[in-house]
């Protein structure tokens, strides 16, 4: 099973880090090379623990969908969302939060399982790790960037 593991650190409080990053808005922001879409379950605002999102996005030319469910919640310490339905077998992805002395950091656990058996191995191997590796990293420097400015006030004012 791949797994991917980052660490950012953010200037910003822990609290808006976390909102930040269980934003659906945000999300699709930090999606927007993907056209990733949210059209079921929880479709803005900040999911909580038992809701579910339905994405839709266009990754290597072909339109998928994946759901997903927040299984595991501490505010503002950790959430954890996993894969109920497509695209991959399995993936579960960890968000943790610790405010140090000067900013928050943030660490993401990323695991799945690619469809297809041997074949899903072999796209592992050659390119699909690399490319979730970059779709998270660039979706931390977008919750980065929204957090150590005012935008965040553009995402989380309906909180």
């Amino acid at each position: 099973m791949p797994t991917i593991t980052l660490e950012t650190y953010i200037n910003a409080p822990i609290e808006r880090v976390f909102d930040l990053s269980r934003s659906i808005d945000l999300h699709m922001i930090s999606t927007h090379q993907t056209k990733e879409q949210a059209f079921a379950g929880k479709t803005s605002g900040l999911i909580g623990l038992g809701e579910t999102v339905t994405w839709r996005a266009s990754h290597f030319g072909i339109r998928q969908m994946l759901t997903s469910k927040i299984t595991a919640y501490t505010y503002p310490h950790t959430f954890t969302d996993e894969m109920v339905d497509r695209a991959f077998k399995s993936f579960t992805h960890q968000h943790t939060f610790a405010a140090t002395e000067h900013d928050t950091s943030v660490k993401d656990v990323f695991s799945y399982v690619s469809p297809l058996g041997i074949l899903g191995r072999l796209a592992d191997a050659l390119f699909l790790k690399r490319y979730m590796t970059k779709l998270l990293k660039q979706r931390n420097q977008v919750i980065k960037h929204y957090a150590e400015s005012d935008l965040w006030l553009g995402i989380l004012n309906d909180k």
